[in-house]
Formats: C-alpha cells, structure tokens, sequence
C-alpha cells in the first residue's frame, strides 16, 4: 500500500466557506476514484505546523492508484476549483507501508 500525505497552507484571509469546499471536495474523493483505500483531512490544532493549516492523508492499494489518482479528473475539479485558488503553499510525500 502507499500513503499519499499532503499539507496545504491556506491563504490568510480566506473565507470559512472556502476552506469548508476544500475539505468537502478533498473528502469526496475517497468515493470518486478507483484504489482509494482510506482518506482522511482535517485543520491542523496544533503550534508546531509551520504555517500548515490542513493536512491529507490516502491510502492507495498501490502505486499504479496513486499514479491514476494524480491526474484522475475528479482529483484536477477539486485541485484546481477548490484548492489553488487558496493554497499559499503545499508540500507532499508519498511512501510504502
């Protein structure tokens, strides 16, 4: 299995509406696309994230469903719709477990 774990820092000033979308959108996903496994997001509550204020976290079954994940085309409506245009920032890393 690979897990996909990503941080978004959102945009000061971004309405709560926005985010809501972002995490709604991100959460749909799971049903959206082929070899999700499990998908978690949520706000960060703690002061250690370094202006980090979400994070994500899949489980694919393998690596050819994070590779059909990336430019599956529910994944680019919810990346390009609801996360670019209120990311300030974003980092991610993907591992076997």
């Amino acid at each position: 299995m690979i897990e996909h774990v990503v941080l978004f820092k959102v945009k000061a000033g971004t309405h709560a509406a926005s985010v809501k979308a972002m995490v709604e959108g991100l959460k749909g996903l799971k049903t959206r696309v082929p070899g999700i496994v499990d998908l978690s997001v949520g706000a960060n509550f703690t002061d250690r994230n370094k202006g980090f204020t979400h994070g994500l976290i899949v489980r694919f079954q393998d690596k050819a469903a994070l590779e059909g994940y990336l430019p599956h085309p529910a994944h680019q409506e919810v990346v390009q719709g609801c996360i670019r245009p209120i990311i300030e920032d974003v980092i991610a890393l993907d591992y076997e477990v």
